[in-house]
């Protein structure tokens, strides 16, 4: 017997009615939010070749995977190498590995010359006991100097700026000597000294050493100099930063930056927190501080800072510290900002123009039901004196035209590779 058999037939049709009208109804309702969800976009892998100049792709000792694989919003490439395979997030993070994977090559050369032969025949006689170990075969370590038993029994600070009178330990005098190699060295083939490529601070420890131990006249007019970065509108604060990296060692560092950030009023706990955290090197402080510096005048900056304790790892250090030299290029080259808010995880900064500054690191972004909350939230919930109900989205990447097209209407207008535009340092 049927589900309907106990009742006549008129009830048993209207029972059937009833039942495709509704199966209808759930139909439609289903269509309609298939609908929906088509109109989002799903993270798509995509091609190197679409994204990057062919000259790019290969280079004398490295070869870019086809494969580019996107998470809505970075790209994360695999390099392979003549010194091993790396896999990148982000394209400033692939930009800066390119130009590390040509400062090894440049390493090695110069380790092939007969000045580099003279030098490690010199570390014999250095003070610093390992000296030719720590040439040819170099820890790869940011500060280049053995850890552990060594360290313990040594005598020798933990860090190249041991706060000791070099006069007092010649193995200090001669860590302190091979990290003002180290820095110069990097600061000509324009690397991070501080990088976590751990062949990069290899080759640059055992130049550095064979520098710092030997009787080598070494000169950083044997290193060719450095690729350069983007174009921009001014390049002033870049050397500035570039300079002072170079010249100082970390430990004061510390210090200049802490000074800053006090001069701009940030709070003693904050600013301690802040440079303690282990997602900073000593780059990125640096980077961040003149940034912040240069938002004269702007509220707020305190809790840029607090946002960027956020950090859990490098990418994200790359990424606060990409955010706030947006916001400092759209302040000196746009309109003044006037205060800088945390949203979620990214800022809003009111701008004395009317809109709200949005700076996005983000290599290229879709549109997904994330998004379109985000942006809802913004167009409903900020409020700020002068607000214009506009918003500037600056991108240091691109969006795909399906978010464009969606973000346009509620009020934003995109400026995509900002980098371009103003001082940004990968």
């Amino acid at each position: 017997m049927g589900p309907w058999s106990d009742g006549g037939p008129d009830e048993r049709g209207a029972t059937i009615r009833a039942m495709k009208t509704t199966t209808l109804a759930l139909v439609l309702l289903l269509c309609a939010a298939v609908a929906v969800a088509a109109d989002y976009e799903v993270p798509q892998d995509r091609q190197a070749k679409e994204i990057l100049a062919s000259t790019i792709l290969k280079g004398p000792n490295y070869r870019i995977a086809d494969l580019v694989v996107l998470d809505g919003y970075s790209q994360r490439w695999t390099v392979t190498s003549d010194y091993g395979a790396f896999d990148v997030e982000g394209d400033a993070a692939l930009r800066k590995l390119l130009n590390e994977i040509r400062a090894i090559g440049e390493l090695k050369k110069l380790k092939n010359s007969e000045a580099f032969a003279k030098g490690l025949g010199g570390a014999v006689k250095a003070p610093f006991g390992l000296a030719k170990s720590l040439i040819t075969h170099p820890v790869d370590t940011v500060t280049g100097v053995p850890k552990g038993a060594y360290q313990l029994m040594e005598d020798v600070g933990t860090t190249v700026t041991n706060t000791k009178d070099p006069s007092e330990d010649s193995k200090v005098a001669q860590a302190l000597k091979m990290s003002s190699f180290k820095r110069d060295i990097a600061a000509q083939l324009n690397v991070d000294p501080y990088s976590s490529n751990t062949i990069l601070q290899k080759e640059l420890n055992s130049v550095a050493w064979a520098a710092a131990a030997g009787d080598w006249a070494f000169s950083v007019a044997m290193l060719p100099a450095g690729a350069g970065g983007s174009i921009v509108a001014n390049v002033r604060l870049t050397n500035s930063i570039k300079n002072v990296l170079q010249q100082e060692p970390p430990a004061r560092l510390r210090i200049i930056n802490d000074e800053k950030l006090k001069t701009m009023g940030i709070p003693e706990d904050l600013r301690k927190r802040y440079l303690d955290h282990r997602a900073y090197t000593p780059r990125h402080d640096t980077i961040m501080t003149q940034n912040l510096e240069g938002l004269t005048g702007v509220a707020g900056r305190d809790a840029f800072l607090t946002l960027a304790l956020r950090a859990e790892d490098e990418a994200d250090a790359e990424l606060y510290t990409a955010m706030v030299q947006v916001l400092r290029g759209y302040h000196e080259n746009v309109a003044r900002l006037t205060e800088i808010r945390a949203f979620k995880r990214f800022t809003v900064a009111q701008s004395s123009a009317g809109p709200a500054v949005i700076a996005l690191p983000v290599d290229r972004l879709i549109w997904t039901q994330r998004v379109e909350e985000v942006s809802q939230q913004l167009k409903t919930g900020y409020q700020a004196p002068g607000f214009n109900g506009r918003f500037d989205m600056w991108v240091t990447g691109t969006l795909s035209p399906r978010a464009r097209q969606a973000l346009e209407p509620l009020g934003f207008t995109i400026t995509e590779r900002v980098n371009t535009r103003v001082e940004v340092i990968d």
